[in-house]
């Protein structure tokens, strides 16, 4: 049997109440995705689905610990809230949380400035690799010295079509992906000698590619339609989404997407 994938999960938020309460945090909702995505890929030779992954969970927001290169084999950068303004206030509102702690991946703030050293140490080394999610995706940008920041285009939420690049469909083994979305920040630019995966009316570099290093997309493919939902929800109640926009979105929510076979994906990258 061959040893147990090892994944670090980098926690860069806490989930809503009810999303943190059925999963146990965020790693606990990509630990569903990949066991699901590894009875997906179906190469239990290489990968079985209870046996083969070993992931642990790391709260980067809170603290200051991370874990140890030698001990991982992959690292993954979750999404974060993005702290959208309410309509009818200039304060900062983190709709997972309640507080007003800042989770822009563009900000100078401790945590988020150690989180990307951490990713840059990642990418200094060739063995240990890399998976960015939303906020993960525009940190590995942030990383690789893309200019990251709010977009022009506004949101971009539910279940999206992601248009491939010749990369993207070889990569994903798809003409088109259907993820579910839930931010407003973009990376703009695809840096030098990464390849676009894909992108969408609303966001241009909607997923980027190394050999051998990472893979990054802007949506989540981890996502439930009723953990979009509950965002949608508790966002559309603080104010930051307007009716149409919420009404929209949650006719959405619930749509067929392809986040395990994206999370195959990144699996079948991982065992390269």
């Amino acid at each position: 049997m061959p040893a147990p994938l090892r994944i670090a999960v980098l926690e860069c938020d806490t989930p809503l109440p009810n999303i943190h309460d059925r999963y146990n945090g965020y790693g606990g909702v990509f630990t569903e995705l990949l066991k699901a995505s590894a009875k997906a890929l179906n190469q239990p030779a290489q990968l079985d689905p209870e046996t083969g992954l070993d992931i642990s969970k790391w709260d980067v927001v809170n603290t200051t610990e991370y874990p140890n290169l030698e001990d991982v084999d992959a690292v993954l950068l979750t999404g974060s809230s993005a702290c959208p303004s309410r309509r009818d206030s200039a304060i900062p509102w983190n709709t997972h949380t309640g507080d007003t702690t800042e989770h822009n991946s563009f900000e100078d703030t401790p945590w988020i400035n150690r989180l990307v050293e951490f990713t840059q140490q990642v990418l200094a080394q060739d063995r240990v690799r890399l998976l960015g999610i939303c906020f993960g995706h525009q940190i590995v940008g942030r990383a690789l010295g893309a200019r990251v920041g709010r977009s022009d285009q506004g949101w971009e939420i539910a279940v999206c079509d992601m248009d491939l690049t010749e990369k993207g469909k070889e990569l994903f083994g798809l003409e088109k992906i259907r993820i579910q979305q839930m931010h407003q920040d973009v990376v703009f630019n695809c840096p030098d000698n990464v390849t676009l995966l894909g992108s969408s009316p609303r966001c241009e570099v909607q997923g980027m590619y190394a050999p051998r290093r990472f893979v990054t997309v802007q949506g989540h493919p981890e996502f439930t339609g009723w953990i979009e939902k509950e965002i949608i929800e508790t966002r559309a109640k603080a104010g930051v989404f307007d009716e149409v926009q919420a009404q929209d979105a949650l006719s959405r929510a619930g749509n067929e997407h392809d986040g395990i076979a994206i999370g195959a994906t990144f699996l079948k990258f991982l065992l390269e």
